[in-house]
């Protein structure tokens, strides 16, 4: 293998998983960095020891040294710390904005041509954090949001219908947290609108209304019901989107980018989707919304917004 793709933070549960799917994939080789010396290695041990089962070459190591991750092609940042009880929204966004300043600075030294993916939350104000520190140009921090909040969104829907997944496709844009925008009327059954759907009688508004909710929801239901934050989609999600990097697949995925004026939004982070290949976010796709959509989206705008001027990026 002659790629590599480091996961910082790959001894938690959403790192571990993300190095595990891009080394079963053989997308590249991995390196595991944590701060955690020993559960690093550990979790890295044993990714490679699954790797024959799997069929893959791809090779893992894990370590607490930035040094063995240099020249790779993406890295994606995993690491953060959740909420804790007593602690203010204020207090998480300076920790995790510590945390990121110390990821960033060793990133960008050992690895200055790389593409960064963020997946720490607030997810937007990180991924615009980690943007102000590395100086990297736009198309080269994304982060992972959309394609999770989609993934849930298409599940909500295909358990509704009874119907695959693989014929659904949903757009959901915004902010990553309960100020997103589902768009009904752009996401589609085997090419055929939500919105028609209710109207041939498949789909009942308030069904729809529903799946809409607990898609903006998605991560406190399952925070709810273990106790801890999801991973095992949030992992898979953030796979997909290197392997679209490292594959050059230009692959159109919903993501959290900076945008200059696109949406009616400039000089922030928000989902939106973008043509996803080796540079990184190599085009915004801009859709015509509707007032009511256009409106929701600022006020998702606007969320962020009040994030990034916590820690002042």
């Amino acid at each position: 293998m002659n790629r590599k793709v480091t996961v910082v933070g790959g001894a938690g549960n959403v790192g571990a998983t993300v190095a595990r799917a891009i080394a079963v994939k053989e997308l590249a080789d991995v390196v595991i960095v944590d701060i955690a010396a020993e559960k690093a290695a550990g979790i890295a041990l044993d990714i490679f020891q699954a790797c024959p089962i799997d069929g893959s070459d791809s090779r893992v190591i894990g370590t607490t040294d930035y040094a063995a991750t240099a020249g790779s092609d993406v890295v994606v940042i995993t690491s953060g710390v959740p909420r804790k009880p007593g602690m203010s929204r204020d207090d998480l966004l300076q920790v995790n904005y510590k945390i990121m300043q110390a990821v960033t600075e060793q990133v960008v030294k050992y690895s200055p041509d790389t593409v960064i993916v963020p997946v720490a939350n607030p997810l937007d104000a990180m991924s615009q954090a980690v943007y102000r520190l590395s100086g990297f140009p736009r198309e080269r921090v994304v982060g992972m949001a959309g394609v999770l909040d989609s993934a849930r969104m298409r599940a909500f829907i295909a358990m509704e219908l009874d119907v695959s997944v693989e014929n659904i496709h949903a757009f959901v844009l915004g902010g990553h947290g309960d100020t997103m925008v589902p768009l009904p009327r752009l996401s589609t059954v085997a090419g055929i609108p939500l919105t028609e759907l209710v109207k041939m009688g498949w789909l009942s508004q308030e069904k729809l209304d529903a799946i809409c909710t607990r898609t903006a929801n998605g991560g406190a239901e399952i925070t709810k019901l273990v106790g801890t934050s999801a991973w095992y989609a949030p992992g898979a999600a953030a796979a997909v989107m290197v392997e679209a990097i490292l594959k050059d697949k230009k692959a159109i995925h919903p993501c959290s980018v900076f945008l200059q004026g696109e949406y009616g939004v400039r000089d922030q982070f928000l989902g939106v989707p973008v043509k996803l290949g080796r540079g990184g976010a190599e085009r915004i796709i801009e859709v015509k919304l509707t007032d009511t959509e256009q409106a929701a989206l600022m006020k998702s705008a606007a969320a962020v917004k009040e994030l990034t001027a916590v820690i002042g990026v």
